[in-house]
């Protein structure tokens, strides 16, 4: 059962209603007791990093969390915002995150229109279970005016271009988060989203 966080200011609804279509076995978590029994996580996110944050901690979602994260190694999907907040820092209100990958959120230059809103391109690098099965080009849907610049190079593997090549898609151990939105995507993001839930393991795809 994959566990998706609904925290206030995310779109959980939209992505329980996406795993729904390829029959994999979900439900919405809005308190940090219904966490037990689940053996994978989703973090969707709309909106700002600080009010993500604020949700977050106000809700009691960040210990919990971390023990599932980290301590049983679940696998956790950031979305969007749900991966901003997964970084050290973001500019976006001079906000700390929850640090879990090392690196940082940036604001696009002032050179292009921001948000970006629309299909862009995704180019993977390297292979990837989560980007296993899905044909290049391949484009998604993204909304943001920031992006995060990790520490590593290591974790990107999948890039897009938006005035400056930026890291769109990372893995980090069993954390995994994707900048565009996966539930909006169409065929790519629900591949996409099979893709994750075998990761998972025991949630039912069909």
């Amino acid at each position: 059962m994959i566990g998706v966080i609904d925290y206030k200011v995310g779109n959980a609804p939209s992505v329980l209603n996406a795993l729904s279509k390829i029959n994999v076995a979900a439900k919405l978590v809005s308190h940090p007791e219904e966490l037990r029994d689940l053996s994978g996580l989703i973090l969707p996110g709309v909106g700002s990093a600080p009010a993500a944050m604020a949700s977050l901690v106000e809700l009691g979602f960040v210990p919990a969390l971390e023990q599932l994260v980290f301590d049983q190694k679940l696998p956790f999907l950031g979305i969007c915002v749900g991966m901003q907040v997964l970084f050290e820092h973001s500019e976006e209100g001079n906000t700390p995150c929850l640090g879990w990958i090392p690196g940082k959120v940036k604001r696009f230059p002032e050179s292009v229109r921001v948000p970006q809103i629309g299909w862009n391109r995704l180019k993977f690098r390297g292979n990837h279970r989560l980007t296993e099965g899905i044909p290049e080009p391949a484009y998604f849907y993204f909304v943001n005016s920031f992006y995060v610049e990790p520490a590593s190079d290591q974790v990107t593997i999948g890039t897009a271009e938006h005035g400056i090549d930026f890291c769109a898609l990372a893995a980090s151990d069993n954390i995994y988060a994707a900048q565009f939105h996966i539930e909006k995507s169409g065929a790519v993001g629900l591949a996409m989203l099979k893709n994750f839930a075998a990761i998972v393991g025991d949630a039912h795809v069909d």
